[in-house]
C-alpha cells in the first residue's frame, strides 16, 4: 500500500513539474515572468520530493498524520539548578525512546551566548530536589571551537547536539566516548541573523536543535529561503542530512519551534504569562496551517527553548532563568 502511495506521489510530481517548465517557457515567450509565484511553486515541489524520500519502516512515525490539540498547564515550575540571572538555556529529558530515565539541563554562562558544561540527573526525585547531579563537560572552556553556542541543545541517545561555538555547524558530543562529531549546516544564519523573535528578539537562536519519536531536527533559516524557516532531518550516528523541507514562515515572527511526530510547531508570544501555538508544517505531507491556536502558560515574557519529548510527552520550557514542563494532547 506504501508503494503503491509512493508511485501515485512520483506520478504527481512528474506531472507538476511538466507543467512547471511549459508555465516558464510561456513567460518566456510572452515576456511575462512572475519570479516569486515560480519559486512558490518550486518550493512546494522541493518539499514533496523530500517527503517521498525513502525513510525506513522503523524511523516511520506512528502518529504522523495527528494534529495536538491541547496543552496543560506547568506540571513543573523549578528554577535552574546555577542562578537567577542565567536566563537561556534548555533542559528536558533523554529523547531517544527505551533509554533509561535521565535528566539535564544546560545554562549559558557566558553573555547568555556560550556553555560548555551539561548537568545530569538519574531521575525525576534527584532533578526536583538539584542533588546527586553530574556535570559533564563538553568542552574545555566557553570559547573552545566545540564549546555550545546559542540555547538550541538536545540529548538523544546519550549524546549532545548543539550549535558549535560561533559557527554554521552542528556539534554533537558522546557522554560515554567523550568524542564529538562536526557538521557544517550550509547557508545557515547565525550571530542573530535569524534568531527567534516576535515583539523582541532571543540572542543566539538561530540554530535550533530537536528531537522526536521519528529522528533529531535541526531547524534554522537561510538567505535563500529569504529569512523562512527550514527544517532538517538528521541521522544523528553519521551526523549528516538526509532530508530538508523549506517553509514559508518567516524565523524573526515565532519565539520558538519544536518536533512532534514529524510536524514542525511554531509558538508566538500572547503577553507575559501566556504563549500560543499557532502553526504546524507536516513533513509528510509537505503543508502547512497558521490557524492553529493552543495557548499554555509561563512565568516570565522570554523564551530561550522548548523541545518535545517523545518518552513521555511532555514539553519542556527553558523560561527566562525557569524550568516548566507541560503534558499534551492529541
Amino acid at each position: 500500500m506504501q508503494l503503491i502511495k509512493n508511485m501515485q506521489s512520483k506520478v504527481h510530481i512528474s506531472q507538476h513539474l511538466t507543467n512547471a517548465k511549459e508555465d516558464v517557457q510561456n513567460m518566456y515567450k510572452n515576456n511575462i515572468f512572475n519570479l516569486e509565484t515560480m519559486k512558490s511553486r518550486l518550493r512546494n515541489l522541493n518539499n514533496r520530493v523530500q517527503t517521498c524520500k525513502t525513510i525506513p519502516e522503523d524511523f516511520r512515525s506512528t502518529c504522523h498524520q495527528r494534529i495536538m490539540s491541547n496543552i496543560s498547564s506547568p506540571v513543573v515550575t523549578k528554577l535552574n539548578s546555577f542562578s537567577k540571572s542565567y536566563i537561556s538555556g534548555a533542559w528536558g529529558r533523554e529523547a531517544k525512546r527505551d533509554s533509561k530515565e535521565r535528566y539535564w539541563e544546560h545554562s549559558l554562562v557566558s553573555g547568555h551566548k556560550h556553555g560548555n558544561t551539561i548537568r545530569m540527573y538519574n531521575s525525576y526525585e534527584d532533578f526536583m530536589a538539584s542533588r546527586n547531579y553530574k556535570d559533564e563537560q563538553i568542552a574545555s572552556s566557553y570559547s573552545d571551537k566545540n564549546a555550545v553556542q546559542g540555547s538550541g541543545t538536545i540529548l538523544y541517545d546519550n549524546t549532545v547536539f548543539y550549535q558549535c561555538y560561533s559557527t554554521a555547524e552542528i556539534c554533537s558530543f558522546n557522554i560515554t566516548t567523550k568524542v564529538t562529531k562536526r557538521m557544517k549546516l550550509d547557508g545557515a544564519g547565525i550571530d542573530n541573523k535569524f534568531p527567534f523573535c516576535y515583539y523582541s528578539c532571543r540572542d543566539w537562536t538561530d540554530i535550533d536543535l530537536e528531537a522526536d519519536q521519528d529522528a533529531v531536527w535541526v531547524i534554522y533559516a537561510t538567505e535563500e529561503n529569504h529569512g523562512n524557516i527550514v527544517v532538517s532531518r538528521l541521522d544523528p550516528l553519521a551526523l549528516n542530512i538526509t532530508h530538508t523541507w523549506k517553509t514559508q514562515l518567516f524565523k524573526r515572527s515565532v519565539t520558538s519551534t519544536f518536533m512532534m511526530c514529524g510536524v514542525l510547531y511554531a509558538t508566538r508570544f500572547v503577553n507575559t504569562y501566556q504563549e500560543e501555538v499557532f502553526y504546524a508544517f507536516d513533513t509528510t505531507t509537505g503543508q502547512e496551517i497558521n490557524t492553529l491556536s493552543l495557548p499554555f502558560e509561563k512565568v516570565s515574557a522570554g523564551i530561550a527553548n522548548l523541545n518535545y519529548n517523545p518518552v513521555d510527552g511532555k514539553l519542556y520550557l527553558y523560561n527566562d532563568a525557569y524550568l516548566l514542563a507541560y503534558d499534551t494532547f492529541f
